[in-house]
């Protein structure tokens, strides 16, 4: 009995417990669908009263519509009307201004018509009187040929007549009369031309010697002889022995180290250096000096002696090309420029140094180019440099000019520059004033008193290709150079030669000169023409 209600109950439990939860979730969706339906019934009533209420909105707004689209329907009839009366006033406006134009164009066209007709009746008028002048011109042309023919015919005449009283023929008497013209204009021209160039010289001279004047007087320089030996004093005779040395060993490495040949000869108390290269003659003149002075003469002693003077005078060099640039006034200079400045130092020309003669000639142009109203220091700066190939033309072929524009063409100096440098002794043309004024300040610089001197030989065979220049002109009777040859004067023979001939003769005298004579400065052509009438009393 147990087992059995035991076993109900083990069946009744799960029973029991499924209806505990399937219940209230039977009731839970019971509610839901009574929810649903009431819910369901609600919202039919809503919607059926909001279709309605939008029935009657659509209604309202078709009717709102159908007022508006009649109202704008008129506006637009309305507006139509207004642009097509618009159109129509504007349509018969241009009708209007349209005719008043074609009114117009056709009075126009009538007045152009009438002018055109009063132009053709003139110019037919004019036809008829063009047509009688050419017949008149035809007539008068006839009377005119027939008249020139008389004429020529009385021409000839007359040239036979002169021909046969003058006894010359027509191109022979042509000829004379041009000679004359010819003359009388040459006489004319040169006349002319001496009154010119008399005026101009006046001012020219007057001009030229202020500035000069102004710039020698604030310039001076020292200048040195020029040489191709130095003498170095001896203390006493016994000295040469010791500067030969055994077997010449000492002369030897004197000369093998500075590259100078050293003569000792039988004048006392002297010994003679000679070369053509001014810095080594230098450098062996400064190392003969101190090993006299010093006593001590071998050959180790000479090499040391040498390279130590070697180095100073490098030092030395340097400091005079930089005191050259100081006192022209000029700087930014390659370093390699402003040495070979200073070795101009112991360069000399025709006796005079170049070192002093180039700063001489910088402070020259710069003058010159200050009175002028020039670029000052490009003038100093050219007048510097003009002279620098003269630092290397005894190591390098060249002359002098050209060896000077390969070196500043080389350290980057100025186009112009290169042009004064090679322009200062006329071998180019000068592009600049201020290669004009470094060329005046040359001559200058060389050719004042005492700048300068030659030889004697040299002097005299100047003198006679002078006087033979002058004399090889035909009408000159005698030539004398005169001051030094810085003048020559022409004496010619005033039958052959006129004035007017006299002035084209010293033109062609210097032109000559010019191209056959090497001189320094400038030579005065001074022809001089003297007519005397003798006669003697009986």
């Amino acid at each position: 009995m147990q087992n059995f209600f035991g076993l109900l109950l083990d069946v009744a439990t799960p029973i029991a417990i499924s209806l505990f939860v399937v219940l209230p979730v039977v009731g839970i969706g019971l509610g839901v669908l009574a929810a649903w339906l009431i819910l369901k019934n609600v919202s039919k009533k809503k919607s059926e009263k909001k279709l309605d209420d939008t029935s009657k909105r659509v209604d309202e707004m078709l009717s709102a519509a159908k007022a508006e689209c009649k109202q704008l329907r008129q506006e637009a009839i309305l507006e139509s009307k207004e642009q097509d009366i618009k159109r129509r006033n504007e349509f018969d406006q241009e009708m209007k201004e349209k005719r008043a134009e074609q009114q117009r164009m056709e009075s126009r066209l009538s007045r152009q018509e009438d002018a055109l007709e009063k132009k053709e009746n003139e110019l037919n008028k004019k036809s008829d009187m063009l047509d009688h002048q050419r017949e008149e011109l035809s007539r008068r042309t006839q009377e005119l040929s027939k008249t020139q023919e008389q004429v020529s015919r009385q021409h000839e005449l007359m040239v036979q007549e002169l021909e046969r009283i003058a006894q010359l023929t027509k191109d022979e008497a042509k000829k004379q009369l041009t000679e004359e013209i010819l003359d009388e204009t040459r006489r004319d021209c040169a006349v002319q031309v001496r009154t010119i160039e008399q005026q101009a010289k006046d001012d020219a001279d007057i001009n030229a010697k202020n500035i000069i004047s102004l710039a020698i007087q604030r310039c001076a320089s020292d200048h040195a002889s020029e040489s191709t030996v130095s003498v170095v004093p001896l203390p006493s005779d016994d000295m040469k022995a010791r500067i030969i040395g055994r077997e010449g060993r000492n002369i030897r490495a004197i000369e093998n180290a500075t590259g100078i040949e050293l003569i000792i000869d039988d004048t006392p108390e002297v010994v003679i250096l000679s070369g053509f290269d001014p810095v080594r003659r230098e450098v062996a003149r400064l190392t003969l000096e101190r090993l006299i002075q010093d006593g001590r003469i071998h050959p180790a002693r000479i090499e040391e002696t040498v390279e130590k003077v070697r180095k100073e005078l490098d030092q030395q060099i340097k400091a005079a090309g930089e005191n050259a640039m100081f006192e022209v006034g000029i700087f930014g200079l390659h370093p390699e420029i402003i040495k070979l400045i200073g070795r101009l130092k112991f360069r000399t020309s025709y006796g005079q140094n170049v070192y002093r003669h180039s700063i001489e000639v910088a402070q020259l142009a710069g003058l010159m180019a200050q009175e002028l109203g020039l670029d000052v220091n490009f003038a100093k700066r050219a007048g510097l440099l003009h002279d620098i190939g003269k630092a290397v033309d005894h190591e390098q072929e060249g002359t002098h000019i050209q060896l000077g524009a390969d070196i500043a063409k080389k350290f980057k100096e100025n186009a112009m520059i290169v042009n004064a440098i090679m322009a200062h002794h006329g071998d180019v043309e000068p592009k600049t004033i201020e290669a004009v004024l470094v060329q005046a300040a040359d001559a200058i610089s060389g050719a004042r008193p005492g700048a300068r001197r030659e030889t004697g030989s040299n002097y005299v065979k100047r003198l006679e290709k002078l006087e033979e220049i002058a004399s090889s002109f035909h009408g000159v009777d005698k030539s004398y150079a005169i001051q030094a040859g810085r003048e020559v004067r022409v004496i010619v023979k005033p039958d052959q030669v006129d004035d007017a001939k006299a002035l084209f003769l010293a033109k062609d005298i210097a032109k000559k000169i010019e191209s056959e004579l090497e001189y320094p400065g400038q030579i005065k052509v001074n022809v001089i023409r003297e007519f005397r009438s003798v006669e003697y009393a009986k």
